[in-house]
């Protein structure tokens, strides 16, 4: 069975220290992030097989309720998100450019495996609440139609979380624009 990724943002730093420890000690999952991230708010991305992703999670889930922001157990993620997270997706011939900004971490990347499972397209970068007060964004690419069709389910996916902000497409992104922002 393929690996499950799940994510749990908390509201304090020590809450989500505290559910780091339970996450990995109620089953048998990797931690593949635990961190700070603006403004002040703790981070855990974690995979695994399927259901010690989810016992870890209900057990997070369950202690700390009263500071979890956002979470989320992804069954079987995309292959895309992996690089995406760590923003190292290589980026040939672009043909448009796709944006989406949520409220948090959570909510990009559950709408991001929406995307990538839509249309084919290429997940540029899963930006996770650094330097953004808590926001996060991704970037895509692929054809026009492609990255038109990803970012509505994308959208649809973090607005019935209530973490939409923002979204855009453009086609044909200047050379200068894509060179600056990669």
């Amino acid at each position: 069975m393929g690996k499950a990724l799940g994510m749990v943002e908390y509201v304090t730093v020590s809450t989500g220290i505290q559910a780091a420890d339970i996450i990995l000690k109620t089953a048998n999952v990797e931690i593949i992030e635990a961190q700070t991230v603006c403004p002040g708010k703790y981070i855990v991305l974690f995979s695994g097989e399927l259901s010690a992703v989810k016992a870890s999670m209900e057990a997070a889930k369950e202690k700390f309720s009263m500071h979890l922001i956002d979470s989320f157990v992804l069954g079987n993620p995309h292959s895309s998100i992996f690089p995406a997270i760590y923003g190292s997706t290589p980026m040939e011939d672009v043909k448009a450019l796709g944006v989406l900004e949520t409220f948090s971490g959570a909510a990009m990347i559950v709408a991001a495996d929406e995307a990538a499972k839509t249309s084919q397209i290429e997940l540029i970068e899963l930006r996770i609440a650094r330097g953004m007060c808590g926001k996060s964004y991704l970037m895509l690419t692929g054809e026009v139609a492609a990255v038109e069709a990803a970012i509505e389910k994308a959208k649809k996916a973090a607005g019935e979380r209530g973490m939409l902000l923002d979204s855009s497409i453009i086609a044909n992104p200047d050379g200068q624009l894509w060179d600056s922002i990669l």
